[in-house]
């Protein structure tokens, strides 16, 4: 019974992981698809896929926490590698838009599907760790800003989640918008943009 048991549980979540990336996948090509749809890409029927997700919102949802928690990876890889405060900025945004580029029309969906302070509570602990750099680049002099760390690292998300909508929007092109990205935020913490501009293409070579 044991077996049976761990092996029907397998099965389950093989199917979920494959349901998930199956729906990432459609939904970046079509944002309207449906559940029906997803479960014929995955090949599975609809009820194994309500099965798991009880609504097309509940799926969304939590396609935005796996798109978070590779956000927040991939911001803590940037700030580990960085040395002082503007390069782990510069560099932990490169490697969030690296991430964040292939989910980054979720951020639409999401907002239909997520509340906006859903959203931001899922961002909690990236923004936390963003306001840490910029309060120790404000103490350095290395930024320069009205507003305390706190504040300006929620400008630096909701820069970044506009820019993400401005790729979606054909605004930006999507290979130049990581070092956009990176320049457009060090030059919010105050950086001067020829500085700012000349840091991020040395992170680049």
């Amino acid at each position: 019974m044991t077996l049976m048991t761990t092996g029907n549980s397998s099965r389950a979540d093989a199917n979920r992981r494959r349901i998930l990336d199956v729906a990432l996948a459609e939904l970046l090509r079509d944002p309207d698809a449906s559940m029906d749809q997803i479960a014929r890409a995955a090949g599975v029927v609809r009820r194994t896929v309500y099965g798991h997700f009880p609504s097309r919102d509940a799926l969304i949802g939590t396609l935005v926490d796996g798109a978070v928690e590779a956000v927040a990876a991939a911001h803590a890889g940037g700030r580990a590698a960085a040395e002082g405060p503007a390069e782990s900025v510069a560099r932990s945004t490169l490697a969030v838009w690296e991430v964040a580029d292939r989910y980054r029309i979720l951020v639409a969906l999401a907002q239909r599907s997520v509340t906006v302070q859903g959203i931001r509570d899922r961002l909690a602990p990236v923004r936390a760790s963003c306001a840490e750099v910029l309060a120790q680049g404000l103490a350095d002099g290395v930024f320069t800003s009205p507003l305390p760390a706190p504040a300006l690292a929620y400008v630096h998300e909701q820069m970044l989640l506009t820019l993400m909508e401005a790729v979606n929007d054909g605004l930006l092109e999507s290979r130049e918008a990581g070092s956009s990205a990176a320049v457009t935020l060090l030059t919010a913490a105050g950086v001067p943009a020829s500085d700012a501009t000349a840091l991020v293409a040395k992170l680049n070579r």
